[in-house]
């Protein structure tokens, strides 16, 4: 009478990272006596509530998809099975990689670079900073989104991106993240948002390609847009879209799970009192919960980007970031080193890429970037001492 759904129950987990880790395909069928690895090898008191795997005769639910043609076939099975596990580690994302000395001492042994990729991109474009930093003694994150064009039909062709990511993996950065915000279409086709199509033809091709260059490599889901908004055409929002990759097997094609916060104006440990409103995205662990409760917490998360914005020190801000008006230098340091604490403590992320440590663009009217840098005008940073004493 077992099914991979009751056994992820008794141990905590979910169906999905079962038939990961044991290389078990669609339909998801166990026979009698078979001998299954679980991830934690121990029952979990109670399990988070997760989808129930399909039967013989049924297909994994899928969200509607908007509109646009169908998703690929399901993808080759993984060369190799994801690594759920790994200590917490904390990192910074940075423009000018001239604060080398400062991350070392705040505890980041990781540094992000981010490159938006364009078809006829060579690896070669990236191979200086990743072979800098690993020389500096960081290990690398590279999040590798689009430029100015859409993956899918009348846009990138999907194989070509793989191809790159390939080849990037082939140059030694310790993780790489698969495109990003996938659920809005700001980098994704309008009317084609689909978690499966991501999945099949993006990301599960991506990690084999990965892997089968270096299985070390951590493989990250691309992180959301933090969005309630959901009109099926221009935007999913994140719950929706995630519970989408989890019914679509992302869970057998990563490492961990990204996740986008950087619309904070309260504490990490709040849950209301935000001038945006209550919906969960405004606040850090509730944000945290939803995207690890998503994958029936087997799969860890990353935060490729964590960050808190103050306007302190520039001209004003864009109506657009109203919401952080009030935030204040000394709550952007006290709310970074609050977020890496819980986080850790937390035993659910794997990776926090603090956004940003030394951006120095600032737009009053627009993009704020420089509001998030932890090194400020002037050059201080009041969030190291905090973020030190993680």
């Amino acid at each position: 009478g077992d099914n991979l759904s009751k056994i992820a129950q008794k141990f905590g987990t979910n169906y999905l990272a079962l038939a990961a880790l044991n290389g078990i395909e669609e339909p998801y069928i166990v026979g009698l006596g078979q001998v299954l690895n679980v991830p934690g090898g121990a029952p979990a008191a109670a399990a988070a509530p997760e989808p129930e795997a399909p039967g013989p005769d049924q297909t994994a639910p899928v969200p509607d998809a908007a509109q646009g043609p169908p998703p690929a076939a399901p993808p080759a099975a993984p060369v190799a099975a994801p690594s759920y596990g790994g200590n917490f580690e904390i990192g910074g994302q940075t423009q000018s990689f001239a604060n080398r000395q400062l991350m070392h001492d705040v505890g980041m042994n990781w540094v992000k670079f981010q490159h938006k990729w364009s078809p006829g991109d060579s690896p070669d474009a990236v191979a200086g900073r990743i072979a800098d930093a690993h020389n500096s003694g960081f290990k690398v994150l590279m999040s590798i989104p689009g430029a100015t064009t859409y993956p899918g039909p009348g846009g990138i062709d999907f194989a070509k991106y793989v191809e790159f990511l390939g080849g990037v993996a082939a140059l030694g950065p310790d993780a790489i993240e698969v495109w990003n915000e996938t659920n809005i279409d700001f980098e994704w086709p309008a009317g084609e948002i689909d978690p499966a199509s991501y999945v099949n033809n993006m990301l599960a091709p991506a990690y084999n390609a990965i892997k089968s260059v270096n299985p070390n490599i951590l493989v990250i889901g691309g992180a959301p847009a933090p969005t309630g908004f959901d009109n099926g055409t221009n935007a999913w929002s994140d719950s929706r879209y995630v519970s989408g990759l989890a019914a679509a097997g992302a869970a057998r094609y990563m490492d961990c799970m990204g996740v986008h916060h950087n619309a904070g104006a309260t504490s990490p440990s709040a849950t209301s009192g935000h001038p945006g409103g209550s919906h969960y995205s405004w606040y850090f662990k509730p944000t945290m919960d939803l995207y690890y409760n998503a994958f029936g917490g087997a799969t860890k998360v990353c935060f490729p980007e964590l960050g808190y914005v103050s306007p302190d020190g520039f001209p004003g801000i864009s109506p657009q970031f109203g919401w952080a008006a009030d935030n204040t230098v000394d709550e952007h340091a006290q709310w970074l080193g609050e977020a890496v604490r819980l986080a850790q403590a937390s035993g659910k992320v794997r990776l926090l890429i603090i956004f940003n440590v030394d951006f120095t663009h600032y737009d009053p009217n627009g993009d704020p970037q420089a509001g998030y840098a932890i090194v400020r005008p002037g050059g201080g940073c009041p969030a190291c001492d905090a973020l030190g004493r993680q």
